[in-house]
């Protein structure tokens, strides 16, 4: 699922999708309920539940424990902040946390369309009129997209680019945010 995530553009937690540990959840889950299912009949649940599920409902592998250290878990009932969440995806171990914060109204509104998207390929496989090349066919960006903006930043060397580009890509959830603000 990593790979068809990177193939259609939605695998970077920095941008507000999903990353490894996200895509390695939903996965999982999608194992615990149907445990004896082929691969490739794992790939088809997939995107069948996730194309049904009624966001922002939780996805959890198992119950959420309260733990002896007092550390903050996820919970919307208590905590303010979690009530805002998109798509939660909750960690297993403690403390449980929602590993999904960055997913936005409009990152969530772009993977449920490549859910969709996975689903229908999915039943046109089982019907024999695709394949898994289709599946996995690179999103058109340049294509779908009339708008779109780059940053480019120049260093004088490595280190320096390594630093610029954690703290620009640890800030560009919030630009898209701000630039959402502005154009209400």
């Amino acid at each position: 699922m990593r790979l068809w995530a990177k193939c259609r553009g939605v695998y970077s937690n920095v941008s507000g999708f999903l990353g490894g540990i996200n895509w390695a959840l939903l996965v999982a889950w999608i194992c615990q309920l149907y445990p004896n299912a082929l691969p490739s009949m794992l790939v088809s649940h997939f995107f069948w539940v996730y194309t049904q599920w009624h966001w922002p409902n939780s996805v959890m592998l198992c119950e959420i424990e309260e733990g002896t250290l007092g550390l903050p878990i996820w919970d919307p009932r208590r905590n303010f902040k979690d009530r805002g969440h998109m798509m939660p995806i909750i960690t297993p171990a403690y403390p449980c946390m929602n590993s999904s914060y960055n997913v936005s109204a409009s990152t969530l509104r772009v993977m449920k369309e490549e859910f969709q998207r996975g689903h229908e390929i999915c039943e046109l496989m089982e019907a024999n009129k695709a394949d898994w090349k289709l599946l996995f066919e690179p999103h058109p960006f340049f294509e779908a997209y009339k708008h779109y903006l780059q940053i480019d930043i120049a260093t004088e060397d490595d280190d320096a680019l390594r630093k610029w580009k954690g703290w620009i890509e640890s800030r560009l959830r919030y630009l898209t945010l701000k630039m959402k603000i502005m154009n209400r």
